[in-house]
């Protein structure tokens, strides 16, 4: 019997990669990266207005090559049982359609418009809008956030249209749809001409677009016209079935199949969102909360449905059934910074050697300046975890790109106290790393506290596999042990898993699971001595950050 392969694709902030993997054991026969050329090159986005847009053509480009270059290192024998591809992105991250499904971005008049481009899940253009949806839903008996801890935010999806509609008026009348990055994906590949024929995930649905079964769907008309008569009737442009990442969108048409080496009838699964896709190929288990650690942080936890009744856990990303593992419900939280909270830092230390090195040798201050960049983060790690813990040392608040839970505000900003004579760069970046592993203990207390067990955390990505001052340090504030996933693919790994699901491989995702699970091998376990101080410098990072939200007003 032919081993069936899969592939999946893992849609980031900086670039897509694609792995091909077989379903026998999930072994990676091969793997390809795609920075985004127009992002790398800053284009379309406006960090001082909290912009933050990338072209489609970025995520076409990078799709065809990635896949294509996985296709040809494995060979024409491995394509040809080729059976599955699944996506996973950033979310929320939508676009404006026309009626063919096209961004609008890719016709003439709108390349070069922000508007029309997709808005990345850190944009934050919109907390005017969404500050405006969580008091608008409280005039309304049925509480329409009560699955999105009730509070909306502004990196979501009615939030971002809203906004794009009010400040563009051009490409508010050539909008059709208003479609998530992983729901027009698997369209796209499918060959799709129609935006009816968008199938959307209930995980993008769920929890940032307000569908709810309870609801019969999204909210009904009047909540969103009473806000805004800008949205009247566009509930009616949108589907009210979803699909969980488990079923198929459909197979892949004749033209991608040309592009990409292989078959017509290859299925291509749902799309959903990076963290939860990365949770399933993290082998997440029922109360262990998985932490997709990068630029940002996606926490996701799953429960029995049954366990789950009656509970709402508040000022959390939203709880939804079949949005991770179909049959429980998906939980998710997360950290607007975590790696761009310490990106932030390096480049706050490199920026005066890249300005004064610009009299210098092109070629050599470069190739210098890239030397150092790739050196500081280890090196300040390095100095950083020499140092003792201590209630007098700097403290951080982390909310340099607002904060996504609990109880989302992307007002908010970071901030450092206790800088004196003696503050040098390995403590403030210690001050730093500490700030984020307090933000994560936020987000562990709330789900205890309302009555979600955690019985331990689950690390996946670069930072935990490559950091071992950052995952210890974090150990020892949460005060439980953290295991690492083998792979630092989870992402696409899960995409794969769905893949194989999708393309009926296996019966149900936890089959796939289990049998092209890597595992894990790397724990942290907390040193409780440091567990008792860092209880102490909690509590000071929250009258910290107390403090600091009562300054910021809208």
């Amino acid at each position: 019997m032919d081993i069936s392969y899969v592939i999946g694709v893992d849609f980031g902030t900086d670039s897509v990669r694609s792995v091909l993997v077989s379903t026998a054991d999930g072994t990676e026969i091969a793997t390809s990266v795609f920075e985004y050329p127009r992002w790398k090159a800053g284009l379309y986005c406006n960090p001082a207005q909290n912009q933050f847009r990338q072209h489609p053509l970025d995520y076409i480009e990078g799709l065809e090559y990635t896949i294509r270059s996985c296709v040809t290192q494995a060979g024409n024998t491995i394509a040809k049982n080729v059976v599955g591809i699944s996506v996973d992105t950033t979310g929320s991250t939508p676009v404006a359609v026309d009626q063919q499904g096209m961004p609008l971005s890719l016709r003439p008049e709108f390349a070069d418009n922000p508007n029309a481009m997709f808005v990345l899940w850190k944009d934050h253009t919109s907390v005017k809008e969404a500050a405006e949806i969580n008091t608008h839903a409280g005039r309304f008996e049925t509480n329409y956030l009560q699955y999105v801890g009730g509070i909306y935010s502004s990196e979501w999806f009615w939030a971002k249209l809203l906004h794009i509609f009010r400040q563009d008026e051009q490409v508010r009348q050539a909008t059709h749809s208003w479609v998530e990055h992983c729901d027009w994906i698997p369209f796209l590949l499918c060959g799709g001409n129609h935006v009816t024929q968008i199938k959307r995930g209930v995980c993008s649905a769920g929890h940032k677009s307000l569908w709810a079964a309870e609801f019969g769907g999204f909210p009904p008309n009047d909540f969103f016209a009473s806000l805004d008569p800008l949205l009247d009737g566009f509930t009616g442009k949108l589907p009210a079935e979803t699909f969980t990442a488990a079923q198929g969108a459909g197979t892949l048409s004749a033209s991608w199949a040309e592009k990409l080496g292989l078959a017509t009838n290859v299925v291509v699964g749902i799309g959903a969102f990076d963290c939860h896709m990365g949770a399933v190929g993290g082998q997440i288990e029922p109360y262990y909360l998985s932490k997709i650690i990068g630029t940002s942080t996606c926490d996701i936890l799953v429960a029995p449905k049954s366990e789950m009744a009656g509970k709402l856990v508040q000022g959390i990303c939203g709880q939804v059934d079949g949005s991770v593992i179909p049959g429980m419900i998906g939980l998710e939280a997360g950290q607007s910074a975590f790696g761009d909270a310490y990106a932030w830092f390096k480049n706050l230390l490199i920026w005066p050697l890249k300005a004064l090195m610009g009299g210098f040798d092109q070629k050599v201050s470069t190739d210098v300046a890239e030397r150092l960049e790739k050196q500081i983060l280890v090196e300040l790690s390095k100095q950083a975890a020499l140092l003792t813990p201590s209630t007098d040392s700097e403290l951080a608040i982390d909310w340099l790109n607002g904060r996504r839970t609990p109880d989302a505000n992307q007002l908010l900003k970071g901030a450092i106290m206790g800088i004196d004579l003696a503050s040098d760069a390995p403590r403030l970046f210690r001050a730093l790393v500490e700030a984020t592993a307090f933000g994560a203990k936020k987000i562990v207390d709330r789900f205890i506290e309302q009555g979600i067990p955690v019985k331990g955390l689950i690390a996946l990505g670069g930072i935990p596999r490559k950091s071992p001052f950052v995952m210890q340090l974090m150990a020892d504030v949460i005060g439980m042990p953290i295991k690492v996933h083998r792979s630092e693919q989870t992402c696409a790994i899960g995409a794969a898993m769905f893949a194989a699901t999708a393309a009926g491989v296996f019966s149900c995702v936890e089959e796939a699971m289990q049998q092209m699970g890597q595992g894990f091998d790397m724990e942290y376990h907390p040193n409780l001595q440091h567990t008792a101080i860092y209880a102490k410098r909690y509590t000071q990072y929250s009258r910290f950050g107390d403090f600091i939200e009562t300054q910021i007003t809208i």
